[in-house]
């Protein structure tokens, strides 16, 4: 009787110490596997104390959906990051957000080491999702607010506890799970790439187009969409390219750097999937592409900040023919990635 009391009472002590354990006995994540073509560049922002997991970017990919993110006094909220960033878009937006035309696309974000946005003002995409969050003009969220919001919903906690070990919900935390899923938007399957990979042949327009992009004497785009090998579709890096000559933005570039000749200078946008990603420029001046190819061709303006690179300015522009425009516009179309654009692991869960 005596050895069985025993044996009874080192299985409750049993059962009652594993039920108590600590949670990070039980947490254990699922590195995430970032799709990295051999011709993207080898180095990526990924922070040491963010690193991806199947769990954050779950987690991510709901918290970038969820109008919740915007919501105040206990209320739903009616934005959400997918608000501003359509998928159907290159996670683009088809509008207009204050002086400009909305944070950049979303696509290949995790080779971008120059910093975010048109004029590089923040850092890194965790910085990012705070501004967004809480700018008047995008998402508008009271941080207290969500996350005391979110800590009282039935599936969160569990949720932040599968990503980070803890079921105590922290806006750090939710800037990295939406950091993490947007890295994850990779675009690396459209004809161009099957083209550099040997997987399939440019029409003889598409090789002509391709031809003009890449000689200073065509379309002249290479100098600043040629970052990566080409990969990338951008350097990352700021440019004049003759918008304008007169200046009085107080969010170009020069609100970063401080310097006077950085006045009208922007980030140069990937051109990946760029046939989707209407409207065009910082502030959304062109909606075609044909526009587009028509400033770079005769529309380009001269001024002191004009960037070296633009080597036709004197002669405003590059000054393509007829069927050169619709060859050069033909080879940007070769840049749409229907996969990355249709890709349900990319949809609202």
């Amino acid at each position: 009787m005596e050895l069985i009391k025993t044996i009874a009472w080192i299985c409750v002590l049993f059962f009652a110490f594993t039920s108590c354990k600590p949670e990070h006995y039980q947490y254990k994540t699922t590195p995430y596997e970032l799709q990295q073509p051999s011709y993207f560049p080898s180095k990526n922002n990924i922070p040491a104390d963010n690193p991806m997991t199947e769990e954050g970017v779950a987690l991510g990919r709901k918290l970038f959906y969820d109008p919740r993110l915007s919501g105040r006094d206990g209320t739903d909220g009616i934005r959400s990051c997918s608000s501003c960033h359509h998928k159907a878009n290159n996670f683009d937006f088809g509008g207009s957000a204050g002086l400009h035309h909305a944070v950049m696309p979303l696509v290949n974000l995790a080779w971008n080491r120059t910093g975010l946005g048109w004029n590089g003002g923040v850092a890194t995409l965790e910085d990012m999702v705070l501004a967004a969050a809480t700018s008047p003009a995008e998402i508008n969220a009271d941080t207290n607010q969500v996350v005391k919001y979110l800590q009282k919903t039935d599936d969160y906690p569990d949720l932040f506890y599968k990503a980070f070990g803890s079921r105590n919900i922290t806006f750090v935390n939710i800037e990295h799970a939406i950091a993490q899923f947007v890295r994850s938007l990779v675009s690396a399957d459209s004809k161009f790439d099957r083209y550099l990979l040997g997987e399939e042949e440019l029409t003889e327009d598409e090789l002509a187009g391709y031809e003009l992009f890449c000689t200073e004497d065509g379309a002249d785009c290479f100098h600043c969409h040629g970052g990566g090998g080409l990969a990338l579709m951008t350097t990352n890096l700021f440019y004049n390219n003759g918008l304008d000559d007169e200046f009085n933005d107080p969010e170009d570039r020069s609100a970063v750097t401080g310097s006077h000749w950085d006045r009208g200078a922007y980030k140069a946008p990937t051109l990946r999937n760029i046939a989707v990603s209407s409207p065009y420029m910082h502030d959304g001046r062109f909606t075609t592409l044909d526009e587009v190819i028509d400033f770079y061709s005769e529309g380009v303006k001269d001024s002191e900040n004009i960037n070296p690179l633009m080597h036709h300015v004197m002669d405003g522009g590059v000054q393509l023919t007829d069927l050169e425009k619709a060859q050069l516009k033909a080879f940007l179309n070769t840049l749409t990635d229907d996969k990355f654009l249709n890709n349900s692991e990319h949809s609202k869960p």
